[in-house]
């Protein structure tokens, strides 16, 4: 019997696999036609990012198939592996816009909950849970479908680019030197983020596994146009750079993604994240990348929002991060 109960008549679900990965980047690019997400992801990137380790596609992923097993849909739960205030797990998917309407995607919403609350109880028991979705604006339809199976919008998230036709000075900062990133740093710099995101809302611990997972071990990073700050010999911030080639395809400008960008809070207040990224607009620039963006969380605690803005980016697109609230699980519960 199929976890996946309440598809409609003639389509079924299975287990989602790496070889689904090619019709399911086809689902994903008709549905950007709708779902205006600014997004784009091809085969490879999706392979990636459902082979990575940390993934157990088999029993973290649902495909629903017609009768002649054409892809109409998928849904992953993917448990982040870190956890500081909650344990998060993502739950992410599409329903190919011709099949909306039709129930398959209330379908798989409902067994992301049930995989959501499975994962949680056997990684993260003892402390709160959160499964967590992004939905952009012209996703109308999906909002509509997490608030009635019970999450509720968390944070917003602002996408912001800028032109690099234009990079900003890059100016020094006494007692801190900007160095292209080197791989003999690589844990120093996991270690760095650990602790300039201790109190940002939604961080997670990233070990070792999880660093090279989600980070510097995708293929998309760029080590040349990424930066660190170095305060006497030591990482005192960094901008981390990726370029998606799926992206450049789609858009036909190639973007330098700047994914992570920290700082030590005892090295804050001396303009080190604004040399750290105009020395990264400048490294891209000079790397044949016409366009940077950055993601950001609007309440961030240390005015990153206006820091971005300073330096030339612009909002282009408001992502609203909804979750669904799972508690601990206890001894006598499980």
């Amino acid at each position: 019997m199929s976890d996946v109960p309440g598809l409609p008549d003639g389509l079924t679900a299975r287990p989602l696999t790496l070889d689904d990965a090619d019709a399911a980047a086809e689902l994903l690019e008709a549905a950007e036609a709708v779902d205006d997400t600014g997004e784009h992801e091809d085969a490879d990137d999706l392979t990636e990012w459902w082979g990575r380790e940390l993934v157990d596609l088999p029993h973290d992923g649902r495909a629903v198939v017609t009768a002649d097993g054409r892809l109409v849909g998928w849904a992953t739960s993917i448990d982040n592996r870190g956890a500081r205030d909650a344990h998060r797990i993502w739950s992410e998917g599409r329903v190919h816009p011709g099949r909306r309407g039709q129930g398959v995607g209330r379908a798989l919403l409902a067994w992301q909950v049930r995989r959501g609350a499975e994962q949680h109880a056997a990684h993260r028991p003892d402390m709160p849970g959160r499964l967590v979705a992004a939905v952009y604006p012209a996703m109308t339809s999906a909002a509509r479908l997490l608030e009635r199976a019970g999450f509720e919008v968390e944070r917003y998230y602002n996408a912001m680019e800028r032109p690099l036709d234009d990079v900003p000075t890059v100016r020094a900062v006494p007692g801190v030197d900007l160095v292209p990133f080197t791989w003999d740093r690589d844990d120093e710099i996991r270690r760095a983020h650990n602790a300039a995101f201790t109190a940002h809302h939604g961080s997670s611990e990233r070990d070792e596994l999880a660093w090279r997972s989600w980070f510097t071990g995708q293929k998309a990073f760029r080590p040349e146009l990424s930066v660190l700050a170095l305060a006497d010999g030591a990482v005192a911030g960094y901008v981390l750079a990726y370029v998606y080639d799926a992206d450049t395809r789609a858009t036909g400008v190639r973007t330098t993604q700047l994914g992570q960008i920290g700082v030590l809070p005892a090295a804050r207040g001396r303009g080190v994240a604004t040399a750290a990224i105009a020395a990264a607009l400048d490294a891209a620039a000079r790397g044949g990348c016409g366009r940077a963006a950055l993601d950001v969380d609007t309440e961030n605690s240390t005015g990153a929002l206006a820091l971005y803005e300073r330096v030339g980016f612009r909002t282009t697109r408001v992502r609203t991060a909804w979750a669904k609230a799972l508690p601990p699980v206890t001894a006598a519960g499980r």
